[in-house]
């Protein structure tokens, strides 16, 4: 992952509606969610929900499926673990964390 990259990835989560989509995204998994179900489950109105997926697409966070006439959206899990392990390759200057843990890192 490139900084512009990570540039781009943290600049669409740095908003508030963005970051709870792609939240609802991640916990939905491999199963995805509808727009509309999306728009529903955190009351945002579908034109917004609509700008907002095309942010969150463009910056490689989400991906699109069509299933018959339903678009599924899904978190692109490949690209937050990259933007994790960029955020975190120089923790405990670039070692190990003394407890394997990335979440509690006691550099």
């Amino acid at each position: 992952m490139t900084e512009n990259d990570v540039i781009r990835s943290l600049a669409a989560l740095a908003q508030n509606i963005r970051l709870r989509i792609f939240r609802a995204l991640v916990v939905a998994g491999n199963t995805g969610l509808t727009p509309g179900d999306l728009a529903s489950q955190l009351e945002v109105a579908p034109n917004t929900m609509s700008f907002h997926l095309k942010e969150l697409a463009s910056a490689g966070l989400i991906s699109q499926e069509r299933q018959g006439r339903n678009l599924i959206y899904r978190a692109s899990f490949d690209t937050m673990s990259a933007l994790l392990g960029y955020l975190t390759e120089n923790c405990c200057q670039g070692s190990a964390c003394p407890d394997n843990s990335t979440t509690t890192c006691k550099c």
